[in-house]
């Protein structure tokens, strides 16, 4: 809870005890002024609570984004190490085929 929404329940309170006195002696300009510190306490409770609502969307979209960024690289390093092996696998294959023919080259040349 963050300080806007104490302090706007405290004016709440606050406020319901001015209008409530003023209301009991007969002083409209008390219990005036106590509907408008109740009035002013919703406000700060309710920035708060906005307050909170913000800082939740923020840290769920930093957690969000920190998410997408490792998937991301684990895809990278995913589709790195794949390109690897296939360039070394073709590499294998080009030298067994260059090799079969030398050996070939090889036979036909022994006779």
């Amino acid at each position: 809870m963050n300080t806007e929404k104490v302090q706007g329940k405290f004016d709440q309170v606050a406020g319901k005890i001015k209008q409530g006195v003023g209301e009991a002696i007969g002083n409209q300009k008390l219990a005036n002024a106590g509907a408008a510190e109740q009035v002013k306490g919703v406000a700060k409770e309710t920035w708060g609570n906005a307050k909170d609502t913000a800082g939740v969307v923020r840290d769920d979209k930093r957690s969000q984004a920190a998410a997408k960024g490792e998937d991301m690289k684990y895809r990278a390093e995913n589709a790195a190490h794949n390109t690897r092996e296939r360039i070394t696998e073709t590499a294998h294959n080009i030298k067994d085929k260059v090799n079969e023919k030398l050996d070939n080259i090889k036979r036909e040349h022994k006779h």
